[in-house]
């Protein structure tokens, strides 16, 4: 595989990080259903080719609450990963599923880009993946 390849659903993992209620509220530059259709229909379209895809939330029951159930019901057979870490590199079992996937490129949908999304893509970046950012 060549970093030149075209995405396709043999050689990419689509990540969704920390979609939930609490995590939203910072969200101010997109309506947040606008937000929340756009986030499932590409759930929806990752599910359509066939893409694994991973879920993962930080701290749910203590302050975050669960990822959006539209949102999980896309994928009601993935278990979300949950950490208490914001930078979900981070977290030894988030880091173990992207590689189980054998997926070297990985498509982040993240909340917020200074932090759920950077710190990842960064560290991921560092470790050989290809990070492609949805905005």
């Amino acid at each position: 595989m060549s970093k030149f390849d075209l995405l396709d659903p043999q050689n990419s993992t689509l990540i969704f990080i920390d979609h939930q209620p609490q995590m939203s509220f910072g969200v101010a530059n997109i309506d947040r259903q606008q937000l929340k259709n756009n986030t499932v229909a590409l759930a929806k379209a990752g599910k359509i080719f066939n893409v694994p895809t991973i879920y993962t939330s930080v701290e749910t029951e203590s302050f975050s609450g669960y990822i959006w159930p539209e949102l999980l019901a896309v994928h009601p057979e993935v278990q979300p990963i949950e950490r208490t870490s914001m930078n979900s590199w981070e977290d030894a079992a988030f880091v173990a599923a992207v590689k189980a996937t054998g997926r070297k490129k990985l498509i982040i949908s993240a909340l917020w880009t200074e932090v759920c999304l950077t710190f990842p893509a960064l560290m991921a970046l560092k470790e050989g993946f290809e990070v492609y950012v949805v905005t």
